[in-house]
């Protein structure tokens, strides 16, 4: 079955999807010294075999980066999405998963700089609404940095139900919330756990706090409204991976 295809740019973007073995690369649009940088970055294995490439100015690489005025930095790819991951495939004969879920966050430069904090921190998935998904974002995969091709991504139909097939499957389900009675710190996050992100606007949905076992809040400033998901995220994240090291 073929593919859709869609462009992403920028050096750290189109590098790491050179180096993922997963990734479909169809074409590459460089800049002579972009081309010369890939070799420098990876002397011991020829990313650019049985790639074409196509050779461009920077001025020729603008127009497609012109309408979301975006960087390139003299790198442009053509590529395939990847194979779609069944989340309950994934989940099988598993433990201590830690997910992160997002309940209709929309902003792809908030998604793309969570998923690169998601990968650094060494969260197992996230869990994402299907129509929500900038999947095509190239403002997504610059933010991303290319750890987007290092994050199990699952692309699902409903979070609620998804959310309640996974309680069902002794998954916590903490939704992260600047009211919730209990400070995240204050949790012993044993076992599988979902972190649960409201959208940028409105936060959680009211009905899918029906699925939430547990509220809970990152403490900042009392003049300060708010952090933005991708802040919030980022602190969780670590937080969970300091955790986790320290027992292991």
């Amino acid at each position: 079955m073929n593919k859709s295809s869609f462009f992403i740019v920028g050096k750290h973007a189109v590098i790491e999807a050179l180096k993922n073995p997963k990734r479909k690369v169809l074409r590459l649009f460089l800049t002579e010294e972009s081309k010369k940088n890939i070799y420098r970055e990876s002397q011991k294995k020829n990313l650019l075999q049985d790639i074409k490439i196509h050779f461009k100015t920077k001025k020729e690489l603008d127009k497609y980066t012109t309408r979301e005025q975006l960087m390139h930095q003299g790198y442009v790819a053509e590529v395939e999405h990847l194979e779609k991951l069944v989340l309950k495939n994934f989940i099988k004969n598993k433990n201590n998963l830690i997910f992160a879920c997002l309940d209709e966050v929309t902003d792809p430069r908030n998604i793309g700089s969570l998923i690169r904090s998601a990968t650094s921190f060494n969260v197992d998935g996230l869990i994402v609404k299907e129509r929500h998904f900038p999947s095509e974002s190239k403002l997504m995969y610059k933010s991303a940095s290319g750890s987007i091709e290092y994050l199990n991504i699952f692309e699902v139909s409903n979070i609620n139900s998804t959310l309640k097939n996974l309680r069902e499957n002794n998954f916590w389900i903490y939704g992260f919330d600047s009211k919730g009675k209990k400070k995240f710190t204050d949790i012993k996050w044993e076992g599988n756990n979902v972190l649960l992100f409201g959208s940028e606007g409105f936060g959680m949905k009211q009905h899918t706090k029906k699925y939430v076992d547990f509220l809970v809040r990152i403490d900042i400033n009392k003049n300060i409204e708010s952090l933005n998901i991708s802040n919030s995220a980022a602190i969780a994240f670590h937080h969970l991976n300091y955790l986790k090291k320290n027992v292991d």
